[in-house]
């Protein structure tokens, strides 16, 4: 352990371990240069920000992004589309998901992946997740039903799920396996990139993530009728079987398609993702090498190791109330935390938040499509899921990009240490 400081908190009047400002959150974003100005530029001065003009693909700069994606996780077909959750939304209707059937979700995502299932008419089933804060495998098993089509991993603040118990329980139950990995672009499970291991993987590209655009999403698969039932969904005037054929049944879809402007500022980041997440991954495992030796803190045998992107430190006090103080702490001192689940913020990434769902509520004043889901015993409550909000309660986050460096590594021990000794 670091040297303990006893020196009175800052948020008491002492000194603050530090008083530069902190990292921002971002990555990709934060390598934006000289090289996404001139593709962005080639883009206007080609005058070409539609991707299906009747020249061709092969001048497309989304169809170049796809081509990166397949080369970079080894699948046979890419898609790329308007955001991560019409990515999701896609999955979706290609894995065959709709009315009558149910979708395994964790209840600590993005509001999006319970979004998009209720979307396409399927019914949301909320599974606990664990101390990685992805999806529990054993809760995962004990909620398929009949009813069960599909499940989405979530990997979560850059954590990869437990693909193995998750793919050998799906397996079983003939379920389909997709993976949001919106926040763990660039992650590995078992040396495996994560995306190529379901039967669909979904990205985002929104400003927070490895890679960004502002928005734009994409979808990866091995399987030829699932891209195609993609392609037809994200673009209903089916513009991409001009140049391919089509294969599979006509059927109404949406306008997701990716402009050429958002396809070039993620071109090239593919590029530059490796040597952003080789920072982070050693910076987590160094950093979690020195909390762990702080007995007053837990952290999950999970993080620092290779399912660990290190993009954001968590760690587990004893209770809610002390992980409050403990985050208010930190920030006095110049560490820039928050609590997980705090019951007075309206957080989106917490099943407790998502307002529509706890009251079924669709955009029309109904209720679809629960309404539809004849004889389904699904419901929800703030009890719903006692152990996610019990972890997420006690839990404190403090983000992590490529940029932090060993003196800010040392600061953040520092900080932890000196709040351990004083409120733990």
């Amino acid at each position: 352990m670091g040297v303990i400081s006893v020196e009175k908190l800052a948020i008491h009047g002492g000194t603050p371990v530090r008083t530069k400002p902190w990292v921002s959150k971002y990555m990709g974003s934060e390598e934006l240069g000289a090289e996404e100005k001139a593709r962005v530029l080639n883009v206007l001065e080609k005058k070409r920000i539609f991707r299906y003009l009747p020249d061709g693909l092969e001048t497309s700069e989304a169809s170049a992004l796809e081509e990166e994606y397949k080369s970079f996780l080894g699948t046979k077909y890419a898609l790329a589309v308007n955001s991560g959750t019409s990515a999701l939304i896609c999955a979706l209707v290609a894995a065959g998901v709709g009315p009558g059937h149910e979708v395994i979700i964790p209840a600590y995502t993005w509001v999006a992946t319970a979004a998009a299932v209720a979307i396409v008419g399927a019914v949301p089933v909320l599974a606990e997740v664990d101390s990685s804060l992805t999806l529990d495998p054993q809760d995962f098993a004990a909620k398929i039903t009949p009813r069960t089509k599909a499940v989405i991993a979530v990997h979560m603040r850059g954590i990869s799920a437990a693909m193995d118990e998750i793919l050998a329980a799906a397996r079983q139950h003939n379920i389909m396996v997709i993976e949001d990995v919106a926040q763990a672009n660039g992650g590995t499970y078992q040396g495996r990139l994560l995306g190529s291991l379901g039967h669909v993987g979904c990205f985002s590209l929104q400003q927070s993530k490895v890679i960004a655009a502002g928005e734009g999403g994409m979808l990866v698969t091995d399987s030829e009728e699932l891209w195609q039932r993609a392609v037809l969904y994200h673009d209903g005037a089916g513009y991409q079987f001009r140049f391919v054929e089509r294969k599979i049944p006509a059927f109404p879809g949406q306008n997701y398609r990716l402009t050429e402007l958002q396809a070039a500022l993620s071109l090239g980041q593919l590029e530059k993702m490796p040597a952003i997440l080789r920072v982070t991954r050693a910076n987590k495992r160094k950093l979690v090498e020195r909390l762990r030796r702080q007995p007053k803190i837990e952290l999950s045998p999970v993080f620092g190791s290779e399912r660990d992107l290190g993009v954001s430190l968590i760690f587990y006090v004893e209770n809610e109330a002390k992980a409050r103080q403990t985050a208010q702490a930190l920030t006095a001192e110049g560490i820039p935390a928050f609590q997980v689940y705090d019951n007075q913020a309206n957080d989106q990434h917490i099943y407790i938040n998502w307002e529509f769902l706890l009251n079924k509520r669709d955009p029309w004043g109904g209720h679809f499509p629960w309404s539809l889901a004849e004889g389904s015993t699904v419901e929800y409550s703030a009890d719903t899921c006692p152990q996610t909000l019990e972890l997420l309660g006690r839990a404190v986050q403090v983000h992590l990009n490529h940029l932090v460096t060993d003196e800010d590594l040392q600061d953040i021990e520092a900080a932890v240490n000196k709040v351990a000794y004083h409120l733990l």
